[in-house]
């Protein structure tokens, strides 16, 4: 009887895997994409979950403590604030609207800042010498001063927050998609590509945009950081979310005046925008410690 042969074939992981296999084995990376995606289905199934409305109070249950105080009740765990509503249920419905239009934001700014970087890299003479030196000059200001100048014109509200914040950030994808296409049209791939006779938006797509995802995912992760921080500080300042809305900065503006008397409705929207910002930069870090491996190796 004949016998079998079986020849075991090679697999070489794609350059996401091989980043995955790396990320995964750095602990506080993990860490912080756990956080993440926590923080992400928090953001989606806020509504279901939550115990109470975030804008309906009771008026009998006016600044009380979280459950761990003394005086403290354990139906409102983490207390309720001067309109006698649940924090806990707030700062639910708040991961909505600071961490989940945040990711919203990076998104729309990212595939904007993507497709006209790419296009932008493969201009030539003038135009490309205004974008560079026009790019400059966007990216020398403060993210939050372009958003807040850009508010202040439109009118306060959530709506122009992300549109305003949104509309900040795609310099930022602009400028690093654009040099990243320019480094590797250098490459010598490319070039056996174009021998090939493949045109500059097929070499963009099946093999440019493969090797740049990495870098892209990199400066995403910064920008929802910041982009956190930006709609909370416009919360905040009242040019952001408008009362009730359960915005983290929106909130912690409203409990700012009773901080003495009530911390709680001020520590814990505050840890709820620190806890937000750490689980996004570990996971930056985790990407940008991963890319720098990946690439010694």
């Amino acid at each position: 009887m004949a016998r079998e042969k079986i020849y075991l074939e090679e697999v070489f992981p794609s350059p996401f895997m091989q980043l995955w296999g790396i990320f995964r084995k750095t602990p506080v990376a993990m860490v912080g994409f756990t956080s993440f995606i926590f923080l992400i289905l928090l953001a989606i199934f806020a509504p279901l979950i939550a115990p109470y409305s975030p804008v309906d109070g009771n008026l009998d249950m006016i600044l009380l403590p979280p459950a761990w105080h003394p005086d403290g009740d354990v139906s409102y765990l983490l207390g309720t604030d001067d309109l006698g509503r649940d924090m806990l249920s707030r700062l639910m419905y708040g991961t909505s609207l600071t961490f989940g239009l945040s990711f919203i934001v990076v998104i729309f700014s990212l595939v904007i800042g993507v497709i006209i970087g790419s296009l932008s890299a493969l201009t030539k003479g003038v135009k490309s010498s205004f974008l560079n030196h026009f790019l400059d000059v966007i990216l020398s200001i403060p993210s939050l001063l372009l958003a807040i100048i850009i508010v202040a014109i439109l009118g306060p509200g959530i709506s122009n927050t992300v549109w305003a914040i949104a509309i900040v950030f795609i310099p930022q994808f602009i400028h690093i998609t654009r040099y990243a296409v320019k480094e590797e049209f250098r490459k010598d791939y490319v070039l056996a590509s174009r021998l090939d006779g493949a045109s500059n938006f097929r070499i963009l797509y099946y093999s440019v945009f493969p090797n740049i995802v990495e870098r892209l995912m990199s400066q995403a992760t910064l920008a929802q950081s910041a982009a956190i921080l930006d709609i909370a500080t416009l919360g905040f300042l009242g040019l952001g979310a408008q009362i009730p809305l359960p915005e983290w900065g929106a909130i912690l503006a409203n409990g700012l005046e009773r901080f003495y008397i009530a911390p709680w409705t001020v520590y814990l929207p505050g840890l709820a925008i620190l806890f937000a910002v750490v689980a996004t930069n570990l996971v930056g870090e985790g990407i940008r410690h991963a890319l720098k491996l990946r690439k010694e190796n």
